[in-house]
């Protein structure tokens, strides 16, 4: 293990700036405030990482969370105490649900006040804990290297997820012996395969299965376990369904083998591929995405789980095999131990053949836009889906919005298609497109598409300033109903009436501008090509011009309800 130096004193705010340059961090997103304000005079001497100055802190540790997951390096946001900290919850959860590593440092008062009740004092960890990996005191100034290194390795170790750190205000500015460490310290240790003879297990099961699926789960999205899985699928062809944090797992190339992606009602193709295959190989699935005693009502199926980490085993997820270790790893295994051809799907085609047919029916009532009608949100797929290239990056919001989205956009890459799945949680779309837009190479060098509800939009709609201010380039689609529509059709589904979910009373073209951005308008269906056109210039090509571009859509959920229907029963 590399060492630190034990060199000149160094000031703690100071090392611990020059640590997060060693961990491979270009961004920190937050607040200041008096208790850590230490930090962000430090970061204005570092001339590698740039400051994000947020609206909100939740919209800190959103943009953290999207930084951890597109590049694997932990995203970093940064709170002073009391409300700072507290605003971090729900990013903090969610990244931590959804395996997103993240390192959030937060001030704390004085150590000699930690035991008083006085201005923003705050049990801040006692409240991050069960949302976090793990959380972290610096209690005295020569524990600051060492915390900061525990914290990337530990946010980065699978399961990923986030981890807080608490500095108080007088340590800030201390000297500490022990320098930061090297790079190479914060690399977490890598995975191997498994025991040849779980290996050995998985190849017979695949060669006896008639109907052998790949189930790909949020932790078989990362690009090096992605580009391993499309190998195997090469050689090896078998039907594969996604999960939606899966989402660009299956390359253009390998389409014929996808059948489409699953979660929240059980109504898919997918879903009925899941109930009929006779080996289900799990691969990175975690329940939080789509419980299985949704897809797997009383844990029939024979199951196969391919992860870095044991399952969660109950009454619906009952492996009878668990292959754990370097998921990519064990795929290159399996793909040299498995025979070409000797997994033989003949006597399923009838019924793959089915199944694909209904994956793609809906484009048979996409093609035909009504002029004067509100905006179908099928027709908006469709025509959206024609106007990006593979290499743009496209984040969906959670509502109606992502439902759509998720079962009827289609990506080709590794986590460029984004969505928050394990929390679900409403706002997340905006703050992600910042950050998606910051790690190009160069940052804000090509266009980011982003899609909301008109609820979710106004979750985090302050960091419009942040975006126009950053130089971003964004083409965000509000879907507009006025209602947490969501919320809406579920409740009348269950209620046969709705309560608490009308919204209205905002000019989003204005809002927009306020901001400096472009507000367009999609009133209906007739104006939809010409405004795309124009809102999304440049994501075929080079990227095209600069600037945020925000677009309310006219959206008719009138067929929502829909959305949940024909849910397939127990033993289908």
């Amino acid at each position: 293990m590399p060492q630190p130096s034990f060199d000149t004193p160094m000031e703690v705010a100071v090392l611990l700036v020059e640590s997060l340059h060693k961990a491979g961090v270009k961004y920190v997103f937050g607040i200041p405030g008096a208790k850590i304000d230490a930090v962000f005079n430090a970061l204005l001497d570092h001339p590698e990482i740039k400051l994000i100055v947020c609206r909100h802190e939740q919209n800190a540790g959103f943009m953290a969370a999207a930084v951890g997951r597109l590049t694997g390096t932990p995203g970093v946001c940064i709170a002073t105490s009391g409300p700072g900290s507290s605003n971090l919850c729900t990013p903090l959860a969610t990244a931590t649900t959804e395996g997103d590593p993240v390192v959030a440092l937060i001030g704390d008062v004085p150590r000699a006040l930690s035991t008083k009740h006085t201005h923003q004092s705050m049990r801040s960890l006692d409240m991050l804990s069960p949302i976090t990996k793990k959380t972290l005191a610096i209690a005295v100034q020569d524990q600051a290297a060492e915390v900061l290194l525990e914290s990337f390795r530990s946010a980065n170790t699978y399961p990923k997820g986030a981890v807080a750190i608490s500095l108080p205000q007088d340590i800030a500015s201390l000297q500490s012996s022990i320098h930061p460490f090297p790079a190479p310290a914060f690399v977490p240790p890598l995975y191997g395969p498994a025991p040849s003879s779980h290996l050995s297990a998985a190849l017979t099961a695949l060669k006896k299965a008639k109907l052998p699926v790949l189930l790909l789960g949020m932790r078989a999205s990362a690009p090096k376990v992605i580009y391993a899985i499309r190998s195997f699928l090469s050689s090896h062809p078998i039907p594969v369904v996604e999960t939606f944090q899966a989402a660009g797992a299956i390359s253009r190339d390998l389409l014929p083998l996808f059948y489409g992606r699953v979660g929240l009602f059980r109504n898919q193709p997918g879903d009925k591929l899941l109930a009929r295959s006779d080996c289900v190989v799990a691969v990175g699935y975690d329940p939080t995405e789509y419980d299985a005693s949704f897809w797997n009502p009383g844990g029939r199926l024979n199951v196969v789980h391919i992860d870095y980490q044991s399952c969660s085993y109950e009454v619906a997820y009952r492996p009878s095999l668990e292959v754990l270790g370097g998921i990519a790893e064990n795929f290159a295994q399996l793909a040299r131990g498995l025979e070409a051809g000797s997994v033989d799907l003949e006597g399923e085609r009838g019924l793959l053949r089915e199944l694909k047919e209904e994956l793609g029916r809906w484009r048979e009532t996409s093609c035909v836009l009504k002029g004067g009608e509100k905006v179908k949100p099928l027709h908006f797929v469709r025509m959206l889906q024609e106007r990006v290239g593979e290499s743009t990056t496209v984040v969906t919001d959670v509502g109606t919005v992502y439902i759509y989205m998720m079962r009827y956009f289609y990506a080709f890459r590794p986590r460029g298609f984004l969505s928050s799945n394990g929390q679900q949680t409403l706002g997340v779309g905006l703050p992600w497109a910042v950050a998606a837009n910051l790690v190009q190479d160069p940052p804000c060098s090509k266009r980011v598409v982003s899609v909301s509800g008109d609820g979710g939009f106004m979750f985090s709609s302050n960091e419009l300033s942040t975006a126009v201010q950053q130089g971003c380039k964004i083409t965000h689609f509000i879907w507009n109903d006025s209602a947490y529509n969501m919320v809406q059709f579920q409740e009348e589904l269950k209620y046969g009436r709705s309560s608490g979910i009308a919204l209205g009373g905002v000019d989003f073209v204005k809002y927009a501008e306020a901001f400096g951005a472009k507000g367009m308008r999609i009133s209906e269906e007739g104006e939809m090509e010409r405004v795309m056109d124009e809102a999304l210039r440049g994501c075929l090509g080079d990227g095209g011009e600069g600037g945020v571009v925000i677009v309310d859509v006219n959206i008719d959920y009138s067929e929502a309800q829909g959305l949940a229907g024909k849910v397939l029963p127990g033993e289908w």
